[in-house]
């Protein structure tokens, strides 16, 4: 829900002709994350033989790539650039956090019990939210709509913002399956998410599949955030109702697909 917040008001930052605080929280956790891998790495025994390649790699993830896009998004932020390229830069800001954030908050519990990691949740998304507030002010904003027509069908007039809305969540549950259903890191992905011992004795990688997870849920949350911000006022805290809507439509749906949940959706959305 966060991720829909962040996408959204950087997007709007951007459009408003200010450089958006967001790529200062990813400066501020990408040190972060560095320097609790670095204790990681030297802390290991088994790590010290090739602690200085690996370091180089982590200075270049977590130091290197937040900088280059804090320098980019501070030189270009405020000129009045494609809409399509304000895009890209909200999404090269927001999805790094992703990542970091299973970092520094989930992996070192990813072994705890499900109600530990609930809480965990509800303290990041205080944090996050509160954050948000520093970063974007009280003050709800909007974004300029992909389409400006507007189509009448009969009584019905449909934006075409909306029609974007319905024809990338059809993309995106189209591509989901496939990713889940076809390819070996989305099975990767479910088999770590059913068991995570068990995914691991056969040689799944489950950090990465933590790490993916949360890359994944930026990358779409940030996304659904630019979709739905010309549509709706967007707040530092619309993330939590936008995420509650969310999980309970796919609760209506089962849990079980992406059509199934989409339609669940649809069915909250109509009561």
């Amino acid at each position: 829900g966060e991720f829909v917040a962040y996408g959204a008001l950087t997007l709007a930052a951007m459009q408003a002709g200010h450089a958006p605080q967001t790529t200062w929280l990813l400066l501020a956790m990408g040190v972060l994350t560095f320097l609790y891998e670095c204790v990681t790495v030297l802390r290991s025994p088994e790590l010290r033989n090739t602690a200085a390649r690996r370091l180089a790699i982590l200075a270049g993830k977590y130091l290197v790539l937040p900088a280059a896009v804090h320098l980019l998004v501070q030189q270009y932020a405020g000129q009045p650039l494609p809409m399509i390229v304000q895009i890209a830069l909200t999404l090269l800001i927001v999805i790094p956090l992703g990542p970091m954030l299973y970092r520094l908050a989930y992996q070192p519990l990813a072994e705890a019990s499900t109600l530990v990691l609930l809480i965990v949740s509800v303290g990041v998304h205080f944090a996050l939210v509160g954050l948000g507030l520093v970063m974007f002010g009280a003050e709800g904003s909007r974004t300029n709509p992909f389409s400006d027509a507007r189509f009448d069908v009969g009584s019905l007039s449909v934006s075409g913002q909306s029609l974007w809305v319905v024809a990338v969540s059809a993309v995106l549950i189209g591509a989901l399956y496939f990713y889940f259903e076809r390819t070996l890191q989305g099975k990767a992905l479910r088999a770590t998410a059913v068991n995570r011992l068990g995914a691991r004795l056969v040689g799944i990688g489950t950090t990465q599949a933590g790490r993916l997870s949360f890359t994944l849920a930026a990358a779409m949350g940030a996304l659904c955030g630019i979709l739905i911000a010309p549509l709706t006022t967007i707040y530092y805290e619309s993330g939590f109702l936008v995420g509650l809507k969310g999980f309970v439509g796919a609760i209506v749906g089962g849990l079980v697909s992406y059509p199934m949940a989409a339609l669940g959706a649809l069915l909250v959305g109509l009561l």
